[in-house]
């Protein structure tokens, strides 16, 4: 006769404490490539400045450059790849290089994880941090495999991620060795 607290105890032992999970895209390459074009175009109309047409079109032109180059620069970057971490107490999404934007999910906010075979860009309205009011919120950085998580608010919340399959294995093993919270009185 085997002990059920014990056979749990040792199911979770093959899970690891700390899981970890990444993503990239390397076309996301090519558009930062496109913004840093456009922000050197915009700073050779400064430096150059030999536009007859008189100085409002030419500030505008360079403003126009500088801030189009910046966004897809910084908004590419952000987005070429993802890192996943799970622990015991959370799920922790971090974007690009410098980790901004980064999103922390308790579990005890959880109320499942499903397995998503194929999350495409597509569905979601393009790449990057979305919302949708019937889909939830999502990280998304390539199609592919990725996490849907259920959230005790009703939400969801979907990241695309190599390995998927064990990361919902372990949210699921962390969610079954959380105790409920107590009630309220």
């Amino acid at each position: 006769m085997t002990d059920p607290a014990h056979g749990e105890r040792a199911a979770a032992d093959d899970q690891p404490e700390i899981w970890t999970g990444r993503a990239s895209n390397r076309v996301q390459w090519l558009l930062a490539c496109a913004g840093a074009a456009c922000l050197a175009l915009g700073i050779d109309l400064a430096v150059e400045s030999l536009w007859p047409a008189g100085i409002l079109p030419l500030v505008m032109s360079i403003v126009g450059c500088i801030a189009v180059g910046l966004l897809m620069l910084f908004g590419t970057l952000a987005f070429v790849h993802v890192a996943v971490k799970v622990d015991k107490e959370c799920l922790e999404v971090r974007c690009g290089h410098i980790g901004v934007p980064r999103r922390r999910i308790p579990l005890s906010h959880v109320v499942g994880a499903d397995f998503a075979p194929a999350v495409t860009p597509r569905h979601w309205g393009g790449w990057g941090y979305r919302w949708r009011p019937e889909q939830g919120t999502a990280v998304i950085v390539r199609r592919g495999e990725g996490v849907v998580l259920q959230l005790g608010d009703g939400h969801k919340f979907t990241v695309t991620v190599d390995n998927a399959e064990s990361a919902v294995r372990v949210i699921r093993d962390h969610l079954r060795l959380t105790p409920p919270p107590a009630p309220t009185a």
